[in-house]
């Protein structure tokens, strides 16, 4: 034990063994070491520097050392300067009872009596290997991170000293190297306090790992730092290049002498030209659009906080772009409040509902259904919108009345949300007019007009949109034909809803459209895209289809289905009257004095060479006749202008030459043999053969054969032709009925006696042509079980008869649907008498034309009974009737 001046280093500072330290001193301790040095015998005394941890405590450990410099400041009289102090430590002391440190001045060096550790003593060999390992990754660690050559050589040295260090100087080196590294206060305190050779090497260890992966996360945080700036800041300079040298370019062009052919664009401007100007206004007029949103709306409180991101976040960066594209479609979306509507003097006007009357029938021959139904919704929105400017005034003076009240003004009236847009259905054959239709129920209302097709859609963000979280993500079809309309109230056809993809990965889109059909809560539509709520409750939807059989459930009880089951001729002689024909007139560059058709050839070509529910193929028809007619016009100018200008006389003679009418007969010249002529002339009446009506996969009507026929057998029935259960169920019962009432219908000699092998056994053969396409539903019933009495009885049914119908076990006909397509199909095939079920006469009252009804005879008929008279004739069968006796009592 041993006195030692105490010299209190302040917290932070340590001074370890074989580490020197430089400290500024004041005067006052300055005065007290050169004291020292001259009371000292030696030139360099000894003091114990003992460290202050934070806050008030008691210190105890700390380190013997030599003064080894003192350094006066250039200036005595200078209280800012002071001295510097240069200690050199050499072994750890304790002092013998711990120093309170509020209770003596730091400008003091009291004397105490310290204890100096006991000598070094050999650690454990596996101590030591464990502190070189961690002490030689530290040094590679820091060598590969330093920059200075002369930095890098001393920390290997160092390495290599400590690869060869002995177990008794390891102890030495970990003071060395602790010092060195300067670790944390906490860590560096822990490691003098240890006294212990072997804990002292276990703390440096700890501590060197410990360095190692402070190291190396820096080094990578600091490289990615550095590389992200070096990018940003490479991109910065080279955008500045960019536009500088377009300045230039801009500036060249813009200058009135050019360098000749091929140099600048001789003072044009362009459109296109980026320049910085464009930018400033596109942002100014982004801004422009947010403040004009209604205040306190969720859209432009999203609008708000979005530009405030943009306003935060570098030009240049992706976030930008994304943000920026955000905001423009958020303000370009019609919301209420930035939105027009019709105005309220058009719908005011008394001529509002004739010229959009006059409208419809400008543009479509018949459809009086539906029309009907866009009438009434026109006739609601005007008387609604008449209501509202009424009850306007009222409130204005009612406001007026209560301006003298203390109490505060009434708030304003809630804007009218006017009457919601109904949701159409056309649900009809192709041509027939569905997409079109909703072009001039636009143009009807005034109304901005968008199409979205929905065919082969399988992806749910077409509709919702996609979120902003994925890269290139936009809005869907929905919020895209609001932006092009404008308008919150525009029509907007969803065409061939159909057609729209089911359930799979993607997610579903007939389930997306069910929040935007349905009026109950279309109203808040959540776009994923925007994430704002829109109003669709004033938009009119209108959807069309070929059939009902592919649309979800839920889906189709959120529409309002109009049937367009097709045309009858007299239907598409007026549409190629009035607009076909004037439109292929104008397509191939003639004029309505140049051609046109008698009323004879566009019926023969409805009937002979057509054969559909649309005009589609009516219209290529036309336009084939056009064309022929054309290039004849042409032949017959260019004849004209063969003779000069002396040959006026014959240029006039040629002119009578030119026949502007095309007649029946020249039909076949012009379109070849009629296509469905063939048919017309195998329709006869045979045995066994009658037919039916049926209505084909994409909703046309038209006319097929029940064909049957015997052949030897054991009484059996054969059914071909791709028939499905239900219509085998069918044939099945048909033939059943026959045999029952085959004595009845005079078939057989006696009761009981089956018709297929009485007197010899045959098999029955029932047939429906065109095998390649799916036949099946329960309404050729009646049409088996005619074609059976006539093969059993040898009787024929007259070839312009059809019927169509189900029967029962009990000799019921039971309704059947498709009747309006049916019936305009038989129409088309020229059938004059149709057998149709007694349940089925409002269908035909209510859907079929007044023009088809009278042309042609409707049987509606209750039994098989009533069904056999009507196809074979009163008479015709020999029906054996049961005879009461009575017995006379005269």
């Amino acid at each position: 034990m041993s006195q030692l001046p105490v010299l209190l280093l302040p917290h932070p500072l340590i001074l370890l063994p074989t580490a020197r330290l430089t400290i500024p001193i004041s005067r006052v301790l300055a005065d007290a070491i050169l004291a020292l040095l001259d009371d000292s015998d030696s030139a360099q005394p000894l003091l114990a520097a003992i460290p202050i941890p934070e806050g008030p405590s008691e210190v105890t450990y700390g380190t013997a050392a030599r003064v080894a410099r003192l350094v006066r400041p250039r200036s005595l009289s200078s209280p800012t300067q002071p001295y510097l102090l240069s200690l050199h430590g050499l072994a750890r002391i304790r002092l013998s009872s711990p120093l309170q440190v509020d209770a003596i001045s730091l400008d003091v060096l009291p004397l105490r009596n310290v204890i100096h550790s006991s000598a070094d003593t050999s650690p454990s060999r596996d101590t030591v290997e464990a502190f070189k390992d961690a002490a030689l990754t530290l040094l590679d660690r820091l060598a590969k991170d330093s920059l200075q050559p002369q930095r890098k050589d001393d920390w290997l040295r160092v390495a290599a000293m400590v690869e060869d260090i002995s177990e008794q100087r390891a102890a030495w080196m970990a003071d060395v190297l602790v010092s060195a590294v300067s670790p944390q206060y906490p860590d560096k305190f822990a490691f003098l306090v240890a006294t212990d050779v072997e804990d002292r090497l276990r703390h440096a260890t700890e501590l060197f790992i410990k360095q190692s992966s402070i190291q190396e996360v820096s080094k990578k945080i600091a490289t990615a730092v550095d590389e992200s700036l070096s990018r940003q800041q490479k991109e910065y300079f080279l955008r500045q290049q960019l536009a500088a040298i377009q300045r230039e370019l801009q500036s060249l062009n813009n200058s009135p002498v050019t360098a000749g052919p091929g140099f600048g664009t001789g003072g044009a401007t362009s459109e296109l030209d980026d320049d910085d100007q464009a930018d400033a206004d596109d942002l100014a007029d982004l801004r422009r659009k947010i403040e004009a949103l209604e205040v306190g709306t969720e859209e432009r409180k999203v609008g708000v906080r979005e530009w405030r991101r943009l306003k935060r976040i570098p030009q240049g960066s992706v976030e930008n772009g994304v943000i920026r594209s955000y905001l423009e479609w958020l303000t370009s979306v019609p919301w209420p409040s930035n939105t027009t509507t019709t105005p309220l003097d058009v719908l005011k006007d008394h001529s509002f509902l004739t010229r959009a009357r006059a409208q419809l029938d400008a543009d479509h021959y018949g459809l009086d259904q539906i029309k009907r139904r866009l009438m009434e919704y026109l006739a609601i929105v005007r008387l609604r919108a008449i209501a509202d400017a009424a009850a306007a005034p009222q409130t204005e003076a009612g406001a007026v009345v209560k301006a003298d009240s203390p109490l505060p003004p009434p708030p304003p009236p809630p804007k009218s949300k006017g009457i919601k847009g109904p949701i159409l259905l056309f649900v009809g054959p192709p041509g027939t007019g569905k997409t079109s239709l909703g072009q001039s129920i636009a143009k009807a209302l005034g109304r901005p007009f968008q199409r979205i097709s929905l065919g082969g859609v399988r992806d749910e963000a077409e509709i919702r949109g996609h979120r902003r979280t994925y890269v290139a993500s936009g809005p869907g079809a929905i919020v895209q034909a609001l932006r092009k309309a404008g308008r919150n109230d525009p029509v907007i056809l969803l065409d061939e809803v159909d057609k729209v993809g089911h359930s799979n990965f993607h997610g579903d889109p007939a389930a997306a459209l069910l929040e935007v059909l349905d009026p109950e809560q279309n109203h808040s539509f959540n776009d994923h895209y925007i994430n704002v709520p829109i109003d669709l409750s004033q938009v009119l939807f209108i959807c069309t289809s070929n059939t009902l059989e592919t649309i979800s459930a839920p889906l189709l009880d959120r529409c309002e289905v109009v049937e367009l089951s097709g045309y009858t001729y007299d239907e598409k002689i007026h549409i190629a009257r009035r607009f076909l024909l004037p439109k292929q007139i104008r397509t191939n560059g003639l004029s309505d004095s140049q051609l046109n058709l008698s009323d004879e050839a566009l019926l023969h070509v409805a009937t002979m060479y057509t054969r559909e529910a649309g005009v589609r193929s009516l219209e290529r028809a036309i336009g084939a006749v056009v064309r022929f007619k054309a290039v004849e016009w042409a032949e017959h100018l260019d004849a004209q202008g063969q003779g000069g200008e002396g040959t006026v006389a014959v240029k006039d003679e040629k002119q009578k030459e030119w026949r502007a009418v095309v007649e029946e007969h020249e039909l076949e010249k012009i379109l070849g043999i009629p296509r469905w002529d063939g048919e017309e002339r195998e329709r006869e009446e045979k045995r066994g053969v009658v037919y039916g009506l049926v209505v084909t996969g994409m909703g046309e009507g038209g006319i097929l054969p029940v064909e049957s026929t015997a052949l030897p057998g054991v009484g059996r029935l054969k059914l071909t032709g791709s028939l499905g259960d239900v219509i085998k169920e069918s044939g099945e019962i048909a033939l059943s009925w026959v045999k029952t009432h085959a004595f009845d219908l005079g078939i057989t000699a006696g009761r009981g006696i089956d018709p297929l092998k009485v007197p010899d056994g045959i098999d029955v053969h029932l047939h429906l042509p065109s095998g390649a396409q799916k036949k099946d539903g329960p309404s050729a019933g009646i049409a088996m079980i005619c074609a059976f009495v006539s093969l059993l009885s040898g009787a024929c049914v007259p070839k312009d008869i059809a019927m169509t119908g189900e029967i029962t076990l009990r000799g019921r006909v039971t309704p059947v649907g498709g009747i309006r397509m049916k019936v305009l199909g038989a129409h088309r095939a020229q059938i004059r008498k149709v057998i149709l079920p007694w349940a089925n006469r409002k269908d035909v009252e209510h859907d079929v034309a007044i023009e088809v009804r009278r042309e042609m005879q409707f049987c509606f008929v209750r039994t098989i009974d009533e069904a056999l008279e009507a196809a074979f004739g009163r008479g015709a069968l020999g029906w054996r009737r049961e005879t009461v006796l009575l017995e006379s009592r005269l």
